[in-house]
């Protein structure tokens, strides 16, 4: 039964993302990514569309801090505030708008259900991520509930990504 839950919440959710796809597609509007603990989905979700290569300009996947920094995230931004922060989540998003000229940077950091042993700021289940636009970029954070799987985690984040987008988007049309 709960597996049959997930599948249609997963149905559900790339629904959102073919949504956002078309509207992109629709209003000549790009996007990019730079994403760590979801490594990839989001961008892959945005790729589920056809037409989707007029939008996504392409993506980061910044699993490491050193990742991060060599597309440039500010290395102090992530030692004042941690990797795991509001801070880092614009500071990537800005960082792969700009990388790559998109009209939308999404950023994205955080734990899933366990602690880094790499960063000791980590909190599992903290997830923080950021929707960089001409306006600036706005951050996000949240608390996820547990989960089965590391796929659970990384669609439940998008989801939440997935619903601010399509915020945004509605703000900017």
């Amino acid at each position: 039964m709960k597996e049959l839950i997930m599948q249609t919440k997963e149905k559900q959710i790339r629904q959102k993302y073919e949504k956002i796809t078309k509207t992109l597609i629709e209003k000549h509007l790009t996007i990019t990514t730079m994403e760590s603990c979801t490594a990839g989905m989001v961008a892959s979700l945005l790729t589920d569309t056809e037409g989707s290569s007029a939008v996504l300009r392409g993506a980061f996947i910044t699993y490491s801090n050193e990742a991060k920094i060599m597309q440039g995230v500010p290395a102090e931004i992530i030692e004042k505030y941690g990797v795991y922060s509001e801070e880092t989540a614009r500071a990537m998003a800005a960082a792969c708008r700009k990388a790559y000229g998109a009209d939308f940077g999404i950023g994205v950091t955080g734990t899933m259900g366990n602690a880094d042993p790499e960063n000791n700021d980590s909190v599992p289940g903290e997830v923080y991520f950021a929707i960089a636009s001409e306006k600036g970029p706005e951050s996000f954070s949240r608390t996820l509930d547990p989960e089965a799987t590391r796929n659970a985690y990384k669609l439940v984040v998008c989801d939440m990504i997935a619903d601010e987008l399509i915020r945004e988007l509605w703000q900017t049309l």
